[in-house]
């Protein structure tokens, strides 16, 4: 059964860092695109990072700059190195990944179960 688990949460001042983890378990055939997607209480989820399996990352406006989405194939592990955090960065992170099972396998959709970030003024 694959799985995705964050880690790497928690509560940090504002300007400061945190590297948020994403380990994909499980027996897969190809990692395709991984990404970042985190929601705001009261709020809708929304993309912040993606990255295809050939290196290629795609940023929301709001984190270019602050925000690196990396990915260790060799680990099936995506990364997203977050700096200059802002209060409005407070949200629950989740990881997605477009993961094929087997070979000829349809690509499906993978969630983690979300890490929170808490970023205090």
């Amino acid at each position: 059964q694959v799985q995705l688990v964050e880690s790497g949460g928690g509560l940090v001042q504002a300007g400061g860092s945190l590297r948020l983890s994403c380990a994909v378990s499980g027996s897969i055939f190809s990692l395709n695109l991984m990404a970042w997607y985190r929601q705001a209480p009261g709020k809708q989820r929304e993309s912040v990072a993606a990255m295809a399996s050939g290196g290629g990352t795609n940023y929301a406006d709001s984190v270019k700059g602050r925000f690196t989405i990396s990915r260790d194939n060799a680990k099936n592990t995506a990364y997203l190195q977050m700096n200059s955090l802002k209060t409005e960065d407070t949200a629950v992170y989740y990881c997605n990944a477009l993961i094929s099972i087997s070979d000829g396998a349809q690509i499906s959709d993978y969630w983690g179960q979300g890490t929170k970030v808490t970023v205090s003024s």
